[in-house]
This record gives structure tokens, sequence and C-alpha cells, in this order.
């Protein structure tokens, strides 16, 4: 008959096993997520540094022009116009539209306000303060402006009235 303690050994040789092999699958996961979020990071990065050679508001592409007219490589500060009734989102530029369409994804899913940490996030940015602070500002400009509500500190939502892109629902 065995004895406990050689029962108890061979039991817990059997769990540091497994400790092993849980703790070797979580290293090669993490060597996985680390490449596919350098891979994501690239990508972003990608997207971002195409969309500032596609954007026609940049200024002139040769830089002897750029340096005679520093003016023109400066970007118009985008406007944001009071909210009423029946306004539409092409009003805006895309970053506001792109704020407003969560929120209002939010409230078509009955959920709450959306924070700035939580919005970065979602866009699929860093959370960092930079970015964050990026967001809030575009947000309470939405929100002086009539086009969201800020009910709480911090936490935004469409305002009453404001419908969908088109003005419409």
């Amino acid at each position: 008959m065995p004895s406990v303690v050689g029962l108890l050994e061979q039991r817990e040789l059997a769990a540091r096993r497994r400790v092993d092999e849980l703790r070797e699958e979580v290293d090669r996961v993490q060597a996985e997520l680390a490449l596919a979020e350098r891979d994501w990071k690239e990508w972003a990065i990608a997207r971002s540094r195409v969309g500032e050679v596609l954007d026609p508001s940049e200024g002139p592409e040769d830089p002897e022009q750029a340096e005679a007219t520093p003016s023109a490589a400066a970007k118009p500060k985008s406007q944001v116009p009071l909210w009423r009734e029946g306004m539409g989102w092409s009003v805006l530029s895309v970053d506001y539209q792109r704020i407003l369409q969560a929120l209002a994804d939010r409230r078509r899913l009955r959920q709450g306000p959306l924070t700035c940490q939580a919005m970065a996030a979602l866009f699929g940015l860093d959370a960092v303060p930079a970015m964050v602070e990026t967001l809030r500002s575009k947000a309470k400009r939405l929100v002086a402006r009539g086009w969201l509500a800020e009910r709480q500190p911090g936490r935004f939502s469409l305002a009453a009235g404001v419908t969908g892109p088109d003005g419409g629902s």
C-alpha cells in the first residue's frame, strides 16, 4: 500500500508539471501577442502616414515651394458649427464624425456615456495622455457647440436631438 506522503508527492509532481506546461503556453501566447501588437501598430502607422500623404490640405509636395509659402504647410483649424435641428454630421470633419458615430452606437445599444480613454481604446489608439487629451479637447468642443452632452465630468453622450449622420434618424 502506497504511503500518504508518496501519494502527495505524486500529486505535487503532477501539479508542478501542469504549472510548467501552462507557463510555457503563456510564454508562447505572450510572444505571439507581442508580434500581433507590433504588426497592428505598424498597420496603424502606415494608415496614418498614407492619410497624411493623401490629405490635400497638407500643402504643396515640393519642399522648396513649401518653404516659400509657410502658411500653405499649416493645416487649417477644423471648424465645429453650432448644432441646430436637422443638421447632419457631414458638416464636421472625419475625426468629429467618428466621435459622434461611437456615441450614436452606444445610444443605439442602450449603453451609457463614454470617457475619452474608452474612446481612444475604441478607436484603436494608445490611451496615452496626449491621445486622450486630443479626444477630450474635441469632445469638449462638440459639447460647447451643442453636439454632445457631458452630464458627468469626463463622460460624453450625444446631446438631445442629435441624430444620424444625415440629420435624420
